[in-house]
């Protein structure tokens, strides 16, 4: 469950597979989940237009804007574009979501290399603003802050908001990926020679964020699926979970520590 993703690793089967639509659902006040069976993406409103992070692959955005009008929101609201990581299955629509809303679209500057490779149809990749790391993005009186948490990619982004519920504030976080799939080099990487070091400072990074609710780039991260089946239930919210967070990131983080050991071996 937890070595997903890496647009690379999939086949066109995987593409499909992985773009099955999923019930859109509310998570914390005006945050909302639009995304596949597998790929998320996530709708914040506001009285000015809408915010959408992952396009995801470029046959998934008609089932995000499907998931979007579902909701009752129109997908032409979109104001802004964000994304999780320079990976297909995060970012690939980006040129598609732009050019049926307008959407400015906004990525990490590192990971911008990665983006502009990214050309389904041969369609430049839009990159309308270069963001950096803990540059706030504000829309209609929400704002949501990029954390970089590179290691997975060079520009890997975290994103964090705050939302209401009632008359409670919560902290978001949607992680954008800390794993370390099949193939990566963490000893020795002429491509990425600091990629070890930008693991480790974004487990850092990461555990020092305040979590209430505790999202990421795929559902796979945080029980999508599973705490969807108790929204029926009733009770408290499924997706506040900090404990949870926690035991992702330390699950994580050993499964870095352990590659990068035996990688290590291998070098001596």
């Amino acid at each position: 469950m937890l070595s997903v993703c890496g647009a690379a690793l999939l086949s066109a089967q995987n593409n499909a597979d992985w773009s099955q639509p999923f019930p859109p659902h509310k998570i914390v006040g005006n945050l909302y989940y639009v995304g596949s069976s597998e790929l998320a993406s996530y709708l914040i409103t506001t009285p000015e237009g809408n915010i959408l992070i992952n396009s995801d692959f470029e046959q998934t955005v008609p089932v995000i804007r499907a998931a979007v009008e579902k909701l009752g929101f129109k997908f032409s609201d979109t104001k802004i574009l964000l994304g999780s990581h320079a990976h297909g299955d995060h970012m690939e629509g980006d040129a598609l979501v732009k050019e049926l809303t307008g959407a400015r679209v906004m990525a990490m500057e590192q990971d911008l290399p990665a983006l502009r490779k990214m050309t389904p149809g041969n369609k430049p990749h839009p990159i309308d603003k270069v963001l950096h790391d803990g540059e706030e993005v504000t829309l209609g009186g929400t704002t949501l802050v990029a954390h970089l948490t590179a290691g997975h990619t060079k520009g890997c982004t975290t994103w964090t908001m705050k939302a209401r519920e009632g008359d409670k504030t919560y902290d978001v976080v949607i992680v954008g990926s800390v794993n370390v799939n099949a193939g990566f080099i963490l000893v020795g990487n002429k491509d990425y020679p600091e990629i070890a070091s930008d693991y480790a400072r974004s487990f850092k990074t990461l555990k020092a964020l305040p979590c209430d609710f505790f999202l990421g780039a795929h559902g796979a991260y945080y029980g999508m699926k599973e705490k969807y089946a108790k929204l029926e239930n009733g009770g408290a919210n499924p997706f506040i979970d900090s404990a949870g967070y926690q035991a992702y990131l330390a699950e994580r983080e050993q499964a870095f520590l352990n590659n990068l050991e035996q990688q290590l071996a291998a070098a001596r």
